[in-house]
């Protein structure tokens, strides 16, 4: 990257830093039982509410205890299942649809963060009925409040139900947008470890190796705080000493809740101290070849804190010492190696790949260059790369053999 081009990212970046004070950040008010949905909603004089989810979790049964205690209070409820793994603009429009055709008056979002990220949208297009989805991506497009949200994750990875953030992929270009805007923050968390039980083992690994991602880069970026870097190490912790008990045994319920847990504190950690070239570049891979955002970020993660170089040494150190995997007698870049070595290994363990399969070599420059204009200049990452240089990147972690 020129020089030029560096200076105004890092002054862009200071900029926001200084702001995040006086920024109207909030977190959702948090419970830790679905069956509150009903109650919270008739107390706040809701008639009628969409149920925002996929195919699976509507076929499985998940729902239903949910459904059941709208009904008990009173409550319609109004379902789409639709929700694509990588949501779309047309989800989004399909849904909005349904929900003014029923004359719904809030919203509730089960599942990952597809279903989450969806219901944000939805809420969105409901806040601006006169703009597109891509009249409102970007930052701090949406200012209006948006019809109440609850947020059910039914895994411990995205965060997205504390998160300013919301990720859709355009239908027609497949290429993934963010929306970021403080009124996209849920109103109500609802954090059961009992939904997240049936989760498979897979989705368990790659949803909680996403909330890894949230805490390592929202920790070794350049606008940290000292409220982000605990809770940073915090996740970094639960996750270490979690992850591999819940992908083992899904019933486990005091794993099942400290994932939620990491989950919900990289949530806000990122939102307030941003991620960085991992995302940019999972995002481009997921609206591409719709690879699960988790799992482009679990195999990406140690490739890129690998190209980071020394720049991140002292702070994955830091991590790696909080994780169990070094100590404080290690250097700087023993440290770091250890850390990412402890990574690998998880990974490993999990069944989780170390390269991704699809990956097209004549796209990654257009993918590179969707990565550059997601993350520079607003993504504080510790070292500045353009879009030649992040091409690195997808030849690195491209399985070809």
């Amino acid at each position: 990257m020129n020089s030029v081009k560096k200076v105004y990212c890092r002054i862009y970046q200071v900029v926001f830093r200084v702001a995040l004070p006086f920024l109207p950040y909030r977190e959702p008010e948090v419970f830790k039982s679905m069956e509150k949905a009903g109650s919270l909603l008739k107390k706040n004089g809701t008639g009628s509410v969409m149920l925002i989810t996929d195919t699976f979790l509507k076929s499985s049964g998940a729902t239903e205890s949910l459904e059941k205690s709208l009904s008990d209070n009173g409550i319609g409820c109004i379902v789409y299942d639709k929700v694509m793994p990588n949501p779309t603009v047309n989800n989004v429009e399909d849904a909005l649809a349904v929900y003014k055709k029923s004359k719904c008056q809030a919203l509730i979002a089960f599942g990952g963060g597809s279903a989450i990220d969806c219901a944000k949208a939805v809420g969105a297009r409901v806040a601006y009925p006169k703009k597109s989805l891509k009249q409102l991506g970007g930052i701090l497009k949406i200012h209006r409040k948006l019809p109440t949200l609850v947020a059910i994750p039914t895994t411990a990875g995205t965060g997205s139900e504390v998160t300013v953030t919301a990720v859709i992929t355009d239908s027609d270009t497949r290429h993934k947008y963010t929306m970021n805007s403080f009124p996209l923050i849920p109103h109500y968390a609802v954090l059961d470890p009992k939904v997240t039980y049936t989760l498979p083992p897979q989705l368990t690994a790659t949803t909680g190796m996403d909330a890894l991602t949230h805490a390592v880069e929202a920790y070794i970026g350049r606008s940290t705080t000292k409220e982000t870097r605990s809770l940073a190490k915090e996740t970094v912790k639960l996750i270490f000493g979690n992850i591999e008990k819940a992908y083992t045994d899904g019933t486990n319920h005091n794993a099942r809740a400290n994932m939620l847990r990491a989950a919900y504190a990289a949530g806000i950690a990122f939102s307030k101290s941003y991620v960085g070239y991992i995302h940019a570049v999972a995002h481009s891979l997921g609206g591409r070849y719709n690879i699960p955002h988790g799992l482009a970020n679990s195999v990406l993660m140690p490739i890129v804190l690998e190209e980071y170089g020394d720049s991140v040494h002292k702070k994955l150190h830091d991590l790696g010492i909080v994780a169990g995997v070094c100590d404080t007698t290690d250097s700087d870049k023993v440290g770091a190696e250890k850390f990412i070595s402890a990574i690998k290994a998880m990974n490993k363990r999990m069944g989780i790949p170390e390269k991704l399969s699809g990956i097209l070599a004549e796209d990654v420059p257009l993918m590179a260059r969707y990565a550059d204009k997601e993350a520079n200049p607003l993504y504080p990452v510790p070292r500045l790369m353009n879009a030649k240089e992040l091409e690195k990147l997808y030849y690195n972690v491209a399985d070809w053999s």
